[in-house]
């Protein structure tokens, strides 16, 4: 066991030994600041091993200091001969320390100026660098200070499209090369609010554009319309030209060419407006300068702010439409109200169309159209409601011309006006209106001033002057010596002429309407036939109402609708010839004049029988009869013969009536003076009447019957005006012979002489002479005869009254 452990001491030994060598190696050949690793490992081992490893160490240590010895020993002769060549040297060196040192400062005073020199080089080499750099820099700045004086340039010359495209450069190019710089800075900052500058610059143009255009669309409008006007006026002269070889005109009027006014050219007119078309003609952009809108819309397009700037200008255009349909109160009572109103809308809606096509999408046409629809609808309001103030007929004329040259002009620019149009058919109607108001004055005046009394004629001429009025034709009055007279008075050819008047006046409405010679003509014919329907025909049944108006006016009047009559088929072909429309065609129109005159002829029939009976009734007024007289005067009464004599005067002036007619009159006059006078006898109030003066009235009857025998009026048959007198004839016969018995037996028999005497008729005259008998016969009781008559009359009157009971039951 002791060998085994000293073995294992030694070799423990002999590792340690060898560990230290290793160690020692390492500590020798390594960099000295690495030893710590391996130090560390010397004390990590056995707790011996570190003093092992100083003695180790030691011997390491004595060992290289024989090695150091031996190897000085060896060189100490090469050393003590070095330091000798050394201390040799040190003497040279010395010297020549010196010379360099003097060498050094000579070289040193030599070298001051050369490093002034060169320090002045080096400042000047820095500058110029600097200056390079400077070089470089300012031309890159340059251009920027360039770019915005421009700026500045151009916007003092209120060019601020281009300094808008000057800032775009600046921002996008320019600056962004020498941001770096402050003033860049203060330019880049400055460039919003120069936009902001243009914007409100811009938009105050605009603000004075409107407002210009505002104060020029009066005066647009109106060239507008005369450039309208001018080229229809060329167009209607190329027409006429060409229908030139087909004869007449389209119209005459008193044998010439009408020369035609209120907005129709006349030939004056045509070479007036051949003149004007001479002049320049002037466009809106020769009257109003556009280039502010347009600067304005490039200025906010290019700020993107295109939105805004189009819905303002919208928006104030709207406005301004409104103020523009605004019409004057009174802008009814001249044309010339008219004319500014259709001007101001004319010029609004040029400056949009122009703005439409001059521009892209400032205004659409769905824009416009939508605008105009909403103006269209404002103008019709207006009109219809000014036009209703209107009682002129020549301004309602020039008002329509004023709307076809203002539909005209519009329909030019591309905007619908059909319902402009629409609204002359109304305005036509009120035109009609105003014309036959007018023309109701003037058949007035004509009736007013009218003699009543046919028209003399001296000589050919006068003769011819009125058939060239007038179409009258009579064989009979032509072969007449002059003088001679016509049946008509002077109402007739000036009514005749009036109305043709009238057609032309309604014709001048219908022109340049834009419609067929068929509606011209029904529109010529349907206006005539309201003026002789209801004007002519009103004014007619008026002239028959007055009282002034005696039986010789009304005669007269007779013969005139007679002749007026007969003229209406000459009315009818006045039309044809100015329309080319003939009357065959299946939608014409027929004229209704015969009716009207009809009508008027037949009230003034019927004034006649009414005036005739209220003379009658007069004079029966006149009437003064002694009821109680006792036997008659063997004549007629005055008032009778004074009323006969009236007839017989009044009848002749009938001659020139037709027939029937004159024939009606006198029957109507015998029948009402026969009830007159049979209302006479039996008269409520007339309580006693006398044999005598039954006789006395028979006498006056008996005047009346020769009267009716003498054929007052031709055309009579027999006695046929006779039987007027019928009832009272029979009825003063019974009486007359007393002959009582006869009609109480044949009463009710067809062949009764006495058929046509009412039994209460008889009975009620002849208790007016029982009456009479009664009082005036105190003493007729002691006469016989008295008193037998007495009871005859009272035996009639018992059987009278049973008459007239039975045919009280009957009924």
């Amino acid at each position: 066991v002791t060998e085994s452990t000293t073995n294992m001491a030694e070799t423990a030994t002999l590792e340690s030994i060898t560990e230290h060598e290793r160690i020692l190696q390492e500590i020798e050949s390594t960099d000295t600041a690495c030893v710590g690793p391996t130090l560390r490992s010397v004390y990590d081992d056995q707790p011996n091993a570190h003093k092992r490893f100083m003695e180790k160490l030691d011997a390491r240590i004595r060992n290289h200091d024989r090695e150091i010895e031996k190897m000085c020993n060896f060189h100490h002769q090469g050393f003590v001969d070095a330091i000798t060549e050394l201390l040799k040297v040190r003497a040279d060196a010395e010297k020549l320390m010196g010379q360099v040192t003097d060498t050094n400062r000579r070289l040193q005073d030599a070298g001051k100026e050369v490093t002034v020199q060169t320090e002045e080089v080096i400042r000047c080499r820095v500058q110029q660098r600097n200056i390079a750099t400077t070089v470089e820099k300012l031309q890159l700045c340059i251009p920027v200070l360039e770019m915005y004086s421009k700026l500045k340039e151009q916007l003092d010359s209120k060019r601020y499209y281009a300094a808008l495209k000057t800032m775009e450069h600046l921002e996008n190019i320019y600056i962004p090369r020498v941001s770096q710089y402050r003033f860049c800075q203060i330019m880049a900052e400055t460039l919003p609010k120069l936009r902001e500058e243009i914007k409100e610059i811009s938009m105050s143009d605009l603000k004075d554009f409107l407002e210009s255009i505002r104060k020029h669309s009066d005066k647009i409008g109106e060239t507008a319309m005369k450039q309208a006007q001018q080229h229809r006026t060329f167009n209607s002269a190329v027409q006429k030209q060409a229908s030139a070889g087909y004869g007449k005109p389209l119209y005459m009027l008193n044998g010439k060419g009408s020369s035609q006014k209120n907005g129709i050219p006349s030939e004056e007119g045509a070479e007036e407006e051949e003149e004007d078309t001479d002049e320049e003609v002037l466009t809106a952009q020769d009257l109003v300068d556009f280039s502010p809108v347009y600067r304005c819309l490039h200025i906010y397009t290019v700020l993107g702010d295109r939105e805004t700037f189009e819905n303002y200008y919208r928006k104030q255009r709207r406005k301004q439409a409104r103020l523009v349909l605004q019409p004057q109160s009174n802008m009814h009572e001249t044309v010339e109200g008219y004319r500014k109103y259709f001007n101001q809308i004319v010029g609004f809606f040029v400056v949009e169309d122009h703005i439409l096509h001059a521009t892209q999408g400032l205004v659409t046409r769905a824009y416009t159209d939508e605008l105009w629809n909403m103006a269209l609808s404002k103008i019709i309001a207006v009109l219809r409601t000014h036009s209703s103030y209107c009682n002129d007929p020549d301004l309602v004329l020039e008002l329509k011309n004023l709307i076809v040259i203002f539909a005209d002009t519009l329909q030019g620019y591309g905007f619908p006006v059909s319902r402009l149009f629409d609204l002359l058919f109304e305005i036509r109607d009120q035109y009609n209106e105003t014309l036959l108001k007018k023309w109701a004055a003037v058949f007035r005046e004509i009736f007013e001033q009218d003699n009543y009394s046919p028209i003399p004629v001296e000589n050919e001429e006068e003769y011819r002057t009125v058939t060239s009025k007038f179409p009258f034709h009579d064989a009979e009055i032509e072969k007449q010596q002059f003088p001679k007279k016509l049946p008509m008075s002077q109402s007739v050819p000036q009514i005749y002429i009036q109305v043709k008047e009238f057609i032309y006046a309604s014709l001048k409405f219908s022109e340049s309407l834009h419609r067929s010679s068929t509606e011209i003509d029904d529109m010529l014919r349907k206006s005539t036939n309201l003026l002789l329907t209801r004007t002519l025909s009103s004014c007619l049944q008026n002239l028959i109402k007055k009282p002034h108006i005696g039986l010789t006016e009304l005669v007269q009047i007779i013969i005139n609708t007679t002749h007026l009559e007969q003229a209406c088929k000459y009315l009818e072909d006045f039309i044809t010839n100015i329309t080319n429309v003939s009357p065959e065609t299946i939608h014409t129109t027929r004229l209704y004049g015969l009716s009207t005159f009809k009508d008027a002829r037949h009230a003034a029939e019927g004034e006649i029988y009414t005036k005739l009976n209220q003379k009658i009734d007069e004079f029966i007024q006149l009437a003064d009869y002694e009821w109680t007289m006792s036997e008659s005067d063997g004549r007629a009464s005055g008032y009778l013969m004074d009323l006969i004599n009236f007839l017989r005067s009044t009848f002749q002036v009938f001659t020139h009536l037709p027939g029937k007619v004159a024939q009606t009159a006198c029957m109507s006059a015998c029948k009402h003076l026969s009830t007159s006078l049979m209302q006479m006898l039996l008269d409520s109030e007339l309580k006693q009447i006398s044999m005598g003066a039954i006789q006395q009235f028979n006498l006056d009857v008996m005047q009346c019957e020769l009267f009716a025998s003498s054929e007052p009026v031709p055309g009579f048959q027999g006695d046929t005006l006779q039987l007027a007198f019928i009832d009272l004839r029979q009825l003063l016969d019974l009486f007359m012979v007393w002959d009582w018995s006869t009609y109480l037996a044949d009463y009710g028999q067809p062949t009764s002489k006495y058929l046509r005497v009412n039994p209460s008729t008889a009975l009620a005259l002849l208790e007016k002479m029982k009456d009479t008998s009664k009082k005036n016969n105190i003493f007729s009781q002691f006469r016989k005869n008295d008193r037998d008559k007495q009871k005859l009359i009272e035996t009639v009157v018992k059987q009278l009254r049973s008459l007239v009971n039975g045919m009280s039951q009957h009924s």
